[in-house]
């Protein structure tokens, strides 16, 4: 049975979309079989991976208003050790058309059911914005949120209205909703912001936090460019490498044995 987790921040820019990529690449390294699902309009994990938002017939639009199953639309990549529900501009017209669907909140939860036993991890991508795409991220969100963070000038802002909604959301929909982690990305080690920052969040969310810190990265940034998870891009930079600490540091929390790899 998938773990489900769902990346969400309202605010843009924070480096969501790229740790759900380059966290489920590494996932899929040490052997787990990941799904990433991308449920933002804008399609950036689909265009991150090198698949043409614009082409995609079958995607996270179409599964959602129950017009096609999970299942064929899903797009398997054996060398990026990552399986893709992709998204489209289509997406866009999916928060009107859910209004009047029964049971609007959980669609992506329902729908998700036929994969779960097919991977070991399913990740959430949620667009920057607390609207019904991004409830159902949450209603979906079985063992948790993880939230990225940006070590920038204000960082926090916004997330006393995340935690609002998720609380929102566990007292109407799903009381189990839990935060699973805090991930710190963007970090420059060469500034006193960026400490203060660590310090901060630490402080606002005591135990969430991942120990491992996502610093800033050309490198990265550029990955997407290429259609390539930082795995397969730059897998000797500092980015790749604490994109895989941060799954190593995953996975121990999850209780899931690391094979040594060579």
């Amino acid at each position: 049975m998938a773990r489900v987790y769902t990346l969400v921040n309202q605010k843009g820019g924070v480096g969501k979309t790229t740790s759900a990529i380059n966290l489920g690449a590494y996932l899929g390294y040490y052997g787990q079989r990941v799904l990433l699902i991308d449920l933002d309009p804008q399609a950036n994990a689909t265009s991150s991976l090198g698949v043409d938002k614009n082409s995609i017939r079958g995607g996270t639009y179409e599964v959602l208003i129950g017009r096609m199953p999970i299942t064929p639309q899903i797009l398997h990549n054996p060398r990026y050790k990552i399986s893709l529900l992709p998204s489209s501009p289509a997406l866009a017209g999916a928060e009107v058309e859910l209004v009047d669907l029964p049971n609007r909140e959980q669609r992506l939860k329902e729908v998700l059911a036929p994969a779960l036993e097919r991977y070991d991890y399913i990740l959430i991508d949620c667009p920057p914005s607390l609207g019904l795409l991004t409830v159902n991220g949450l209603v979906a969100a079985a063992n948790g949120v993880l939230i990225p963070v940006q070590c920038e000038y204000l960082a926090l802002e916004g997330l006393g209205q995340l935690t609002q909604t998720i609380q929102r959301v566990r007292n109407s929909l799903f009381p189990e909703l839990q935060i699973r982690g805090v991930i710190l990305t963007m970090f420059d080690g060469r500034t006193r912001l960026a400490t203060d920052v660590v310090a901060e969040v630490r402080k606002y969310f005591p135990d969430k936090v991942f120990q491992t810190i996502i610093p800033r990265s050309i490198r990265l940034a550029e990955a997407p460019s290429f259609g390539k998870p930082i795995s397969v891009y730059a897998p000797e930079s500092h980015a790749a490498q604490a994109y895989q600490a941060l799954a190593k540091e995953l996975l121990a929390l999850d209780g899931i044995h690391i094979p040594e790899l060579v």
